[in-house]
């Protein structure tokens, strides 16, 4: 039995790993550039999308211990869709930035960035497989109190490090400062985080430039790809995917039954958040040809269905699908039949649906959206979080009938057995002792 990898062990490996890919970074830019580039967060020395990549990896690949051609395939996927991800984010937090050329590797469309994409693969899986257990050596001989103490110390230094640069990139730039300061000869708190922190952006990213500062006369709510965008997208992709399914499921088996992710409502949230990956991952290949997006999403839809079939098992101890029954199936979790069903939805995802639904979205004004925004965003925060309740006291009500708290009380009175179960008619109990 593999023990379960808990919030320090997953916090530890998160901060080695986003310093090895520091160092490695560095390295890599003293040879090419012939200077030292800081690729760090301000004085922190992380590269977080290493440390991203590889918790994930910690988490999905031992159960693709047998086979690994689909561990290299994963791993193919998660590191380019964290690139991704941590490129979108780095220039939504501060829209006035234009960074030196971003590293999608396979996202990119092209054929340098998929073989990058493809050596650095390997490079992880190597680690993985070599490294990382020579790794744990070392790291197992620090008593657990003290890397407890000292991961818990390095988050919250994370945290404030992070906290100071979404001050200093939304509160202005240097120009702004420098005005404020030829203004007035007195200095605030924010101005020196401002120019501190600027300055450190600057040394870090050499290629850093800004934007003009000229304002649009118009404001659009939710225009380009901005997280008041995904949020829609996530919940309008959640209301049709269980409608899909529901529809699909009562034709083919004759049988009418809810394929609802949460208690309240017809969500299914693993179409909801593979639209917002979809959308993150390939909209930059809308011009491209389709077979680009269909390759893109038919490997990162199979890895996609089969990691939420790892999550919900490791989390909650339930498989919700099984497909063990379906020639090509890989691991009773994904088939290449859903592979290829993926493909054709990211394409027609990519150049139809994505962009009319898009246009429909930033028509909403702006007012009215950021508050219905903001009420969905509660809602479906607070639906999951007490489904997620529903569902963990569903699977210690087997071996311990009685509530030990209120809370345990009112889940048994609200949600029992026979109500878990009609909700999700398709859940399997799996044997997590083994």
């Amino acid at each position: 039995m593999r023990t379960p990898l808990t919030f320090v062990d997953l916090a530890q490996y998160f901060l080695l790993y986003s310093f090895l890919g520091w160092v490695l970074e560095v390295c890599c830019y003293a040879i090419s550039k012939r200077r030292f580039y800081n690729r760090g967060l301000l004085s922190l020395p992380l590269l977080f999308s290493y440390g991203v990549t590889f918790d994930f990896m910690l988490l999905v690949l031992p159960s693709l211990e047998s086979q690994r051609a689909l561990q290299y395939l994963a791993i193919l996927v998660i590191s380019s869709v964290v690139q991704q991800l941590s490129n979108l984010m780095v220039n939504r937090v501060s829209p006035r930035l234009h960074l030196e050329p971003e590293r999608n590797g396979l996202l990119s469309g092209n054929s340098r960035g998929i073989l990058l994409a493809l050596l650095a693969a390997g490079g992880f899986y190597f680690t993985y497989r070599v490294i990382h257990p020579m790794l744990l050596i070392p790291i197992l001989l620090i008593p657990q109190l003290i890397r407890t103490i000292l991961v818990w110390s390095l988050v919250i230094l994370v945290a404030l490090e992070l906290l100071l640069v979404f001050f200093a990139l939304r509160s202005g730039n240097l120009d702004r400062y420098h005005r404020r300061a030829a203004a007035t000869d007195q200095k605030n708190l924010a101005d020196w985080i401002t120019k501190k922190i600027w300055g450190r952006l600057q040394r870090a990213y050499p290629g850093i430039q800004e934007m003009s500062t000229e304002e649009q006369s118009r404001y659009t709510f939710s225009k380009g790809l901005c997280l008041d965008k995904l949020v829609w997208i996530f919940l309008i992709c959640s209301l049709l995917g269980d409608l899909v399914e529901t529809v699909y499921v009562g034709l083919v088996n004759g049988r009418w039954m809810s394929r609802s992710s949460v208690l309240y409502g017809p969500f299914s949230f693993v179409w909801g958040l593979g639209a917002v990956l979809l959308t993150v991952a390939l909209q930059h290949l809308s011009q491209k040809n389709d077979r680009y997006i269909f390759l893109a999403g038919f490997v990162i839809g199979g890895v996609y269905e089969y990691g939420c079939s790892v999550f919900t098992e490791l989390a909650f101890g339930k498989v919700f699908w099984d497909y063990s029954h379906m020639p090509l199936n890989i691991g009773g979790r994904t088939n290449v039949l859903f592979c290829f069903f993926w493909g054709v939805l990211a394409t027609v995802w990519i150049k139809i649906c994505y962009p009319a639904i898009s246009r429909l979205i930033e028509k909403v004004p702006v007012v009215l959206g950021k508050v219905a925004t903001w009420v969905v965003v509660v809602f479906m925060l607070c639906n999951a979080a007490l489904t997620c309740a529903a569902m963990v006291r569903y699977s210690t009500r087997a071996v311990r009938p009685e509530p030990t708290n209120t809370l345990e009380g009112l889940l048994d009175q609200q949600y029992d057995d026979a109500y878990m179960e009609h909700r999700w008619p398709n859940m399997i109990v799996t044997d997590t002792a083994d």
